[in-house]
């Protein structure tokens, strides 16, 4: 079982990240926090792992957790062993074997004579068959760091399972044995994710947010169909606001009117009764205080009405929020931009593929890029581009404008700042307001303008690469995408989603997020094995 109560933790500067946090967890659940960028899930679980102490609260787990970390690049100094933190019970097996079978070691074993077998059978299960229990963890690639510490899961089959971002960096084979342990195990566990196959798989979710965990009773579609209640909901509210402000702006309209006309009346009866100027006065100056009083008492209700409003937007989902309008791309459909015949790529005298690859890729199409780690999916990009040259085999390309947007979001000048950015793509000479309501739209408030690109998330980052591309004078007319929506979290996917949607040219996309790829509606795959 885990417990939190009233647990809050703030950062060495002293802002608070989270406060009053109430959270149980039982035997054997299986939870998913989620929650946007920024909020404080990893923060969270790295207070439950025991890496992290809370600022306020306590924190009671039934017995140590295991801790799948989503960075794992800290863990390069370690060997393997050390990474599965079986390093002195191998060292005292090793000694024991050896003849120093002394009291320290055969306590450091405990009796555990099989941990070298068990170590090699848990690595094979997840894809590292043969790894050396010595190698360093800085040899490995960012796949296989996470699988490493997956392996450790079923090697020391622990009560309590702490997954921040687990499916990052894997490839499909491993995401599908990742699905199945979820599936199978007896585990209690609580899962930082935003891949939506992972989290259908949970039985409960947890929302963080700023107003603290909100406990939705069952799993992932329940927790949309709340939501989706939910925004239906606020949407109504909305417009229900936007009438009756159109409305207090009418009557506002109508009243003034109404009251001009009156007052003009009665000067002109007033006038030719011969009312002296004196008593003119008077009564003017009485009319225009009652005029200034309707106009307060209107301009408070349209005050207090625009006010509610505002509120109400802000509640809004953020694609709610932006407007795409992606141009469209020049080309017409079915223009044929790319055609390879048997190419293939050697590194030394070695091919990459074990068969010539042969494809075309036609205007408007949507295609997946699909391979496990190492198949060649980002070789066989730069080859697309021209960035490299085939080894066998020929590529002719009638490609126009192409984006390519790579994990590291290269595109964006990290010197520069978010405004600055943004006006790198202003072709047309939009003006600075135009600039900075576009901005605005992509959840870029005043405040981030002066931001430096090399601080945004990777979350603001995508956010600001779309911005950019509804900026620049002419929609590309291809977008390769590679592995888009790692790291972001599930409000950044749904915004991507919706601008991936709205464009009309042409993708080429690298992921394994099988959701994003039908929400997108790919309609070829590419598999390179």
């Amino acid at each position: 079982m885990v417990v939190l109560q009233n647990v809050g933790y703030a950062h060495p500067n002293k802002d608070v990240l989270f406060s009053g946090i109430h959270l149980s967890v039982t035997k054997q659940q299986k939870v998913a926090l989620i929650g946007n960028n920024g909020v404080g899930k990893s923060t969270l679980l790295r207070i439950m792992a025991g890496g992290l102490p809370p600022a306020s609260g306590v924190v009671k787990l039934d017995s140590p957790p295991y801790y799948v970390p989503q960075l794992v690049g800290q863990f390069n100094h370690l060997t393997v062993a050390q990474a599965l933190g079986i390093a002195e019970q191998l060292q005292a097996l090793h000694d024991i074997l050896a003849g120093h079978a002394t009291e320290a070691n055969l306590a450091l074993l405990d009796d555990d004579w099989t941990l070298e077998e068990r170590s090699a059978d848990a690595l094979a299960q997840w894809g590292l068959a043969g790894l050396d229990l010595t190698q360093p963890v800085e040899a490995l690639s960012g796949g296989q760091k996470t699988k490493l510490f997956l392996a450790g899961m079923t090697l020391h089959q622990p009560d309590i399972i702490l997954l921040d971002e687990p499916s990052n960096h894997l490839d499909a084979p491993a995401r599908r044995r990742l699905y199945e342990f979820i599936q199978a195990t007896t585990s209690t566990l609580l899962v930082v994710s935003h891949d939506r196959t992972l989290l259908h798989l949970l039985d409960s979710v947890y929302e963080l947010s700023r107003r603290g965990i909100t406990v939705y009773g069952g799993n992932y579609a329940f927790y949309q169909e709340q939501k989706q209640l939910a925004s239906n909901a606020l949407q109504e509210d909305v417009r229900g606001k936007e009438k009756a402000l159109r409305k207090a702006r009418e009557v506002e309209r109508e009243t003034a009117e109404r009251q001009q006309k009156l007052d003009a009346r009665g000067r002109k009866k007033q006038e030719k009764a011969g009312v002296p100027t004196i008593m003119l006065n008077t009564l003017r100056n009485n009319a225009e205080k009652s005029t200034s009083r309707l106009q307060g008492v209107h301009a408070e209700k349209i005050g207090a009405i625009s006010q509610e409003l505002h509120e109400l937007r802000q509640e809004l989902p953020a694609t709610d929020k932006m407007k795409f309008g992606f141009d469209s791309s020049g080309l017409h459909q079915g223009k044929i931009l790319v055609t390879a015949t048997g190419i293939n790529f050697r590194y030394a005298e070695t091919p990459l593929w074990a068969q010539d690859l042969s494809f075309q890729i036609t205007s408007g199409e949507r295609l997946a890029l699909k391979g496990p780690n190492g198949a060649g999916k980002t070789t066989l990009i730069k080859l697309l581009l021209g960035a490299a040259a085939p080894a066998s085999g020929t590529i002719h390309r009638a490609l126009g404008k192409v984006v390519y947007v790579d994990q590291e979001y290269s595109l964006l000048a990290t010197e520069l700042t978010v405004y600055e950015q943004a006006q790198r793509f202003n072709g047309t000479a939009l003006p600075e307001h135009e600039i900075k309501i576009r901005l605005s739209r992509f959840l870029f408030p005043k405040d981030d303008w002066s931001k430096s690109c090399r601080g945004l998330s990777g979350g603001e980052k995508m956010r600001l690469m779309l911005c950019c591309l509804t900026i620049s004078s002419q929609a590309p007319d291809l977008i390769i995408l590679d592995e888009p929506t790692n790291n972001l979290d599930i409000q950044n996917i749904e915004i991507l989603t919706a601008a991936l949607t709205d464009y009309r040219g042409t993708l080429l996309v690298v992921s394994h997020d099988q959701v994003f790829l039908e929400q997108i509606k790919v309609q070829r795959t590419l598999e390179l094995l």
